[in-house]
């Protein structure tokens, strides 16, 4: 009687042991495009966020106190609505600053006239005034001449009024000066140290602040 042999079973493949090297570089096989994506992705989206716009809003500047122009040997003069010459300023050197809208004047010259015909002249090392020159802060050996007219609307060979001292504020629109710091003032044929004064045109009124000494000269008796 024959018998039947069962077939040959393949002799088992032993599994080799995987390393971790093995391993990690499976990992990143696997995982290494999504991580790509995932990267560029996040470059993409800084890109977008830190990339200014052309006609986007930005955030407004501070401005800066410089100024935007600057002219030499310059002269400025005003004039009312009816024509006629209100002021004249002169100086070595103007300086606009458009963050406050004011001027900054060197070795400044003033010449103003009043509704009535009178005449202001001023000098000082410098200047600071609003954008119109209407309004100006003298600094450093100020000196002001003020004449004013006669009957027969001339003006007065001599002033009325001399004012010397290192600072003062004249309103040229409404004819007044003004300082809070010490003056020496040639007014009517006196001669006044005060600690500060102000004088309103129109009003013809002078007044004084703080300690003034006064000397007054006799005037000579009429023959």
């Amino acid at each position: 009687m024959a018998t039947t042999l069962a077939p040959l079973k393949p002799p088992a493949q032993r599994r080799l042991p995987q390393t971790w090297l093995w391993r990690l570089q499976s990992l990143l096989s696997a995982y290494l495009p999504l991580l790509l994506m995932a990267f560029l992705a996040a470059g993409t989206w800084w890109l977008v966020k830190n990339t200014p716009l052309l006609d986007g809003p930005t955030e407004p500047v501070p401005p800066r106190h410089v100024p935007d122009y600057r002219m030499q040997g310059f002269e400025l003069q005003r004039f009312d609505k009816a024509g006629t010459l209100r002021f004249r300023i002169e100086g070595s050197e103007m300086r606009h600053y458009p963050d406050t809208d004011t001027v900054e004047i060197d070795q400044v010259r003033l010449r103003a006239f009043g509704n009535d015909g009178s005449l202001t002249l001023a000098t000082a090392k410098r200047a600071l005034g609003n954008g119109d020159g209407s309004e100006l802060q003298l600094l450093g050996e100020v000196t002001v001449q003020r004449f004013e007219t006669g009957k027969d609307g001339q003006l007065a060979e001599a002033p009325r009024l001399q004012v010397q001292g290192e600072f003062l504020h004249a309103f040229l629109n409404r004819e007044l000066l003004r300082s809070h710091l010490p003056v020496r003032l040639l007014y009517a044929g006196g001669d006044i140290n005060a600690r500060g004064f102000e004088y309103d045109h129109p009003s013809g009124k002078l007044s004084f602040s703080g300690r003034s000494t006064a000397r007054i000269e006799p005037r000579a008796p009429r023959p």
